[in-house]
């Protein structure tokens, strides 16, 4: 193990600009229009797929951190508690992976040409296959959602950490406070 017991600045960083892509990827999902069969991605599906790009370079980037900059399970917790959170973080880093890469592949598999916030050309499968289209989009949603569900989990066990057991667990991903 390590000597380290609470998250870094870089850590936190990682973890509140995720938070932050998130909070603004999913309403871009859900209301931009239905795209159908030779449809061209319009202005949502462009920032939605930039802010998609954004998410999976930074969680990449998190998941590094966190693997060569790891930091000690809260020893205050019950064994099952700790064994839960560290499932549930290597979940959540999963399922944003996994969302992230099915949404690459559905533009992949319509034949896009996407750019990043209309800057730069993204990277794309050089593939036009409607069938797999198909498939990944279900995949795709299917992920969205629990990785919804699993996000909703963390925070009402995080909530429940701040509110109702008031043992400073929470405090190790907070930004610091100025002690004055």
């Amino acid at each position: 193990m390590t000597d380290r017991l609470q998250y870094g600045t870089t850590a936190k960083v990682f973890h509140w600009l995720i938070v932050a892509l998130l909070l603004v990827q999913y309403p871009i999902g859900w209301l931009m229009p239905d795209l159908h069969r030779d449809m061209k991605p319009g202005v949502a599906m462009t920032f939605h797929a930039s802010i998609g790009l954004l998410i999976l370079t930074t969680i990449v980037l998190r998941l590094t951190w966190r693997l060569t900059h790891p930091v000690d399970p809260e020893s205050a917790l019950p064994r099952w508690q700790r064994l839960i959170s560290e499932a549930v973080h290597w979940l959540l880093y999963a399922l944003v992976l996994a969302t992230g890469f099915t949404g690459w592949l559905f533009a992949s598999f319509r034949g896009w040409s996407m750019s990043f916030f209309y800057l730069a050309p993204m990277p794309m499968l050089a593939s036009d296959n409607a069938a797999a289209g198909r498939t990944i989009d279900s995949l795709h949603q299917a992920m969205e959602w629990t990785l919804l569900v699993v996000i909703g989990l963390h925070v009402a066990a995080a909530m429940a950490h701040l509110i109702v057991f008031r043992d400073r667990i929470m405090q190790r991903m907070l930004p610091a406070i100025q002690q004055q």
